[in-house]
């Protein structure tokens, strides 16, 4: 039996309230139901930004570079030189030390996924330049800048890619360049790294899956790598370089910012 009730607009809140009540007293709610469920569907399907296989993303980032460093200065100068005291000369202790200090930098960063849950991610950061410093019993040489260009690659595995919150683990490698590699003792003595150094990274993270393809990263990385340190003994009347420490940098790579999948 049908019911037939006399509803009147002006009973109800919006025209959205009227038909639905109307549609579920006609007895044609249980035929149309279905038809309702699937249209809401589909009006909230395309507000999460879902990645699939092929797609790209794209991410502006601030970047914090936190080295863990790791020296012997003192001791392999000493050993370098053939002395026992030229480190407490120079540095001011036999067991000094060197010192990289932080620097946050912008930082762009490209995501292709290969299939929704695995991706690559290939940093394109800026030069991040750093202050050097020996460290012997309280008494620091400013020894320079170095400008260091980390490009770094890494495969990710991503656990909800459908989801609004997507945390990923990853895993690859970071070449570090660097671009400026020239360093000074007291403006006498010339030191210099590496140009070339490589190393495995780790990450972790997650993405905030937003509407129309936008998201917002959080990432941690871990990077690994050293170089060889060298100076220039001319004015300790032993020209050329020799190698004076093995610099582990090892630096905690914190960012955060926006991006957009395409």
């Amino acid at each position: 039996m049908q019911i037939k009730l006399n509803l009147k607009l002006a009973q109800y809140n919006s025209p959205i309230e009227f038909a639905l009540v109307n549609l579920f007293l006609s007895g044609e709610w249980k035929m149309k139901k279905s038809v309702l469920v699937l249209a809401m569907a589909a009006v909230f399907a395309p507000m999460l930004a879902q990645a699939e296989a092929g797609d790209w993303v794209v991410r502006l980032r601030a970047t914090n570079i936190n080295p863990s460093e790791s020296s012997k200065l003192g001791e392999k100068t000493n050993a370098a030189y053939g002395s026992t005291t030229l480190a407490n000369t120079l540095y001011g202790s036999n067991t000094a030390n060197l010192e990289v200090d932080s620097n946050t930098i912008p930082e762009l960063d490209i995501s292709y996924y290969f299939t929704k849950n695995i991706a690559v991610e290939l940093i394109l950061a800026l030069g991040t330049k750093h202050d050097v410093k020996s460290s012997g019993n309280g008494t620091k040489h400013d020894l320079g800048k170095v400008n260091l260009l980390p490009p770094t690659l890494t495969a990710q595995w991503h656990f909800n890619p459908d989801q609004t919150f997507d945390p990923y683990v990853g895993a690859g490698v970071s070449y570090v360049r660097a671009m400026d590699n020239g360093l000074n003792y007291e403006g006498i003595a010339p030191i210099r790294i590496d140009r070339n150094s490589w190393g495995p990274a780790i990450q972790a993270g997650f993405d905030v899956n937003l509407k129309d393809g936008w998201l917002v990263n959080f990432d941690v990385k871990k990077i690994w790598f050293d170089t060889d340190v060298k100076l220039d003994g001319a004015v300790l009347g032993a020209p050329g370089y020799r190698k004076i420490d093995n610099l582990d940098i090892d630096p905690l790579v914190v960012s955060v910012g926006f991006g957009k999948k395409f």
